[in-house]
């Protein structure tokens, strides 16, 4: 019975990721994250996610370091891998734990929001995105936790999507407004949630509007990736308007990026410039070229 963590070598907000596992059972490895104070929060399926920071201190408490590929073996042997087939069906527990955390005994809720955000027609605007929105905002308020009207602007800002801006953020602080409401949730609650949701639609916070920047930032922390996982948001984001011949992708694509490049600023907050505003500015300006 042994916990085991990889080398901080995988990329993502704008810093790097360990995953810790266990060799025998899901069971030991909650325990043991619960014990180093890991959020519930950072497991996925079959392991958690821990940024760099926090590597040390994880094989002080009794992680056992092995490279990423010995990692993967052990993984496979305890019988506990989620196989890449059924990942995305996995983001299902991660996604529950963060929604149990603000809405606790509203499953029916969550389970139409997780419907939505897997329609069969999203590639970049589905579940993926929507936990990274959730993580990019973990980033960008440590320690301290995101106010409750602001994750769940988070679920709702793309719980609507059929490819039509500002229609479609219209139509989805609509639809917080209508299951908010119908959960019990205060109506200074509700219309906060909706407010925040139609801020995406051209991510243009006012000054002073701190929960609207972070939620505009996390909305676009994709834009600050690395090569890679910039390429990956550019096929999604084509599969998403697959029924867009290549010339009229590519001019209103050209339309985007030069809106994005445009916005002054681009990120609001002080971390998200830190975390992604230069790989942003080299991604948007390099669509160009």
């Amino acid at each position: 019975m042994a916990i085991y963590i990889d080398p901080p070598l995988w990329p993502a907000h704008g810093t790097h990721f360990s995953h810790l596992v266990s060799d025998t059972s899901l069971a030991e490895l909650h325990a043991f994250a619960a014990a180093a104070g890991i959020p519930e929060r950072a497991f996925d399926g079959d392991h958690y996610d821990v940024p760099e920071r926090r590597f040390d201190e994880l094989v002080a408490a009794g992680a056992l370091p092995v490279e990423a590929r010995m990692l993967v073996r052990k993984l496979i042997s305890s019988g506990l891998r989620i196989p890449a087939r059924q990942r995305n069906k996995s983001l299902k527990m991660p996604l529950q734990l963060r929604w149990d955390a603000i809405m606790p005994g509203h499953d029916a809720l969550f389970l139409d929001l997780l419907d939505r955000w897997s329609e069969p027609h999203r590639h970049y605007h589905g579940c993926t995105h929507l936990l990274s929105v959730l993580e990019s905002l973990d980033l960008l308020t440590e320690p301290a936790d995101p106010p409750h009207t602001l994750l769940l602007a988070a679920w709702f800002h793309d719980a609507v999507y059929q490819g039509i801006p500002r229609q479609d953020e219209e139509e989805s602080a609509r639809l917080a407004e209508d299951r908010l409401s119908d959960a019990g949730l205060p109506d200074a609650d509700v219309a906060e949630v909706a407010r925040l949701v139609r801020l995406t639609g051209d991510h243009r916070p006012e000054a002073g509007d701190s929960d609207g920047a972070l939620l505009c930032d996390a909305d676009l922390s994709v834009l600050g990736g690395d090569p890679d996982e910039y390429a990956r948001y550019i096929a999604a984001v084509r599969k998403d308007y697959a029924h867009v011949g290549d010339a009229d992708f590519a001019a209103g694509r050209a339309a985007v990026v030069r809106r994005l490049l445009e916005l002054d600023p681009l990120f609001h907050t002080g971390r998200a410039k830190e975390l992604w505003l230069d790989a942003a500015q080299r991604n948007l300006k390099g669509e160009l070229e």
